[in-house]
């Protein structure tokens, strides 16, 4: 009878301590994954801002097919929509206005960093994409091809979006 009671004893202290330690489990796992799921940090990718170093896509018929970045002329942390950079050209069309190695400046008029909106709602594109433009802001390009936010219009950047196909 003792050995059987003695079994019995460390039968209950043994469920016991894997319910705990199970239950414990579940819910610290639980847990981990609502904190990840409301923070955000579940699918991990970051969008920052447009930032020395950043390559762009350039989205008018300068001649430039691919930039990147040297400097935000506005900000510390790095440029938004609507701001502008000074960049240098990677790569180029063989008869363009602009050359591969020439030191540009342009208007960001995608970026994959999301801005809210006087509305609400948030504007945010797939790719980064810039419009060369000239020390006086005025675009080297004759088109511009794909959308453009309206929030341009408030940076003073009227003539990129006149000569926009679709502005968003």
């Amino acid at each position: 009878m003792s050995f059987a009671s003695e079994w019995t004893a460390v039968g209950r202290s043994l469920l016991g301590s894997l319910g705990n330690n199970s239950s414990g489990l579940l819910r610290t796992t639980s847990h981990d994954i609502m904190t990840k799921l409301a923070c955000g940090n579940f699918y991990s990718q970051q969008r920052t801002f447009i930032q020395m170093r950043t390559n762009l896509k350039v989205v008018d018929n300068s001649g430039a097919k691919r930039v990147m970045c040297i400097q935000a002329l506005k900000g510390k942390k790095g440029a938004r929509l609507g701001d502008t950079i000074i960049a240098s050209v990677k790569e180029a069309q063989p008869r363009g206005k602009v050359k591969k190695g020439e030191v540009v400046y342009g208007v960001v008029v995608r970026a994959a960093m999301q801005r809210g909106r006087c509305d609400g709602s948030e504007i945010k594109f797939d790719d980064n994409a810039v419009v060369l433009v000239n020390k006086q802001g005025e675009p080297i390009g004759t088109r511009v091809f794909g959308p453009v936010p309206h929030e341009l219009r408030k940076k003073k950047h009227v003539k990129i979006l006149t000569l926009a196909e679709h502005i968003a």
